[in-house]
């Protein structure tokens, strides 16, 4: 049986969620806009401007939706609080289990509704392009990338996102020296920004035959993937381009033609590679998105002078630089160092469960004023 004091106190939580929400959203006045969007809708020329009117259109179903949701949301926390009166009155044990079950399903979707509307940068709504380069630590920091691979790759799997692999250079002896994986889906640019930086690895090595504690460094770099949404201008004269032997996916044919493309951009020393791709055009192309983000967010850095944890810019993979330590001997815990948020479920972490991490960071970033 569940305790009714945890029931009154996920009530009490769920309610404060969603005043806070109604403030945050102005349900209000965003009613009163809806209208007269819809106004503007049936106005006489309303597709003159094709561009201004498919902005019009956009903004109205974004309003629709929240208020949808807003009207859905308290719907169905009014019938929860209704089943666990009713269960209390009649002492009815699973009824009041069944009603502490929908409460929870009304909190969790508030929270994911809180988390979307702290998704408000220009470019949030965008896919990324999630890069991670092996630091210091040679072996280990590579086997130590490689698992960083995984863990973005199961997020993205527990997400229902697609991702793909889009280039990755092996290490020597283990793991990879470096990789790019493209994440395509709703917000995975505004829900993945916050994990560019250097991630630290202490465990006891796989690779020692003294079975000695070893610490690792990986550099992640997150950047939106632009696709044609802003021009960004890449002269001929700035680039060298690499083709080379794939040694990537796509069967055969990568190991017998030169199709993989490396692009460099000479004034800044950014670098992108796709070996992906069956052919060499579509890689240079796909390539050369990514170094457009990579130009694209280094100078929204400039602009915010913040130039730190970019490609391009000298900061060391090393101790003192990393965001976030994964410690798995002689204790287990994972803390992210700028929101002191820390878990002891290193594996579930590990395994791709991020999302503890991304809401503190877009909390602690002030995204959600």
């Amino acid at each position: 049986m569940v305790d009714l004091y945890i029931i009154k106190e996920t009530i009490k939580s769920i309610r404060e969620k969603l005043d806070a929400m109604e403030r945050h959203l102005d349900i209000e006045h965003i009613t009163e806009e809806l209208k007269t969007l819809d106004e503007q809708t049936a106005s006489e020329g309303f597709w003159d401007n094709r561009n201004e009117a498919q902005e019009v259109l956009r903004k109205a179903s974004e309003i629709r939706d929240t208020l949808d949701f807003w009207t859905k949301i308290n719907n169905q926390f009014e019938d929860a609080k209704l089943l666990v009166s009713m269960a209390q009155e009649e002492k009815d044990d699973g009824a009041l289990e069944e009603g502490y079950t929908e409460l929870v399903t009304v909190s969790e979707a508030v929270d994911k509704k809180e988390m979307t509307r702290m998704l408000c940068g220009d470019m949030d709504r965008n896919n990324a392009l999630v890069a991670i380069n092996a630091g210091a630590g040679g072996v280990e920091a590579m086997d130590w990338a490689e698992m960083l691979q995984r863990m973005y790759l199961r997020w993205a799997q527990f997400k229902n996102f697609k991702a793909t692999l889009l280039d990755v250079t092996e290490g020597a002896e283990a793991g990879i020296a470096s990789c790019t994986i493209l994440i395509e889906g709703p917000y995975v640019y505004g829900l993945l920004r916050g994990e560019s930086g250097v991630h630290r690895l202490v465990r006891i090595s796989p690779f020692d035959a003294n079975a000695r504690r070893h610490t690792s460094f990986a550099s992640v770099l997150i950047t939106p993937d632009l696709n044609d949404e802003i021009e960004i201008e890449v002269r001929d004269e700035d680039l060298r381009v690499d083709v080379y032997r794939s040694s990537g996916a796509g069967g055969q044919h990568v190991n017998k033609t030169e199709s993989a493309v490396r692009l460099t951009h000479l004034p800044t020393g950014l670098v992108a590679a796709c070996q992906n791709e069956r052919s060499q055009f579509q890689n240079k192309n796909m390539a050369m998105r990514m170094l457009k983000a990579k130009l694209y967010h280094l100078k929204k850095l400039e602009q915010e002078k913040k130039m730190e944890g970019i490609v391009g810019v000298k900061q060391k993979i090393d101790f003192g630089s990393q965001i976030r330590s994964y410690v798995l001997a002689p204790y287990r815990l994972v803390t992210d160092h700028r929101t002191d948020l820390k878990l002891g479920n290193v594996e579930a972490v590990l395994d791709g469960d991020l999302d503890n991490f991304i809401r503190e960071y877009l909390l602690s970033t002030g995204q959600e004023n």
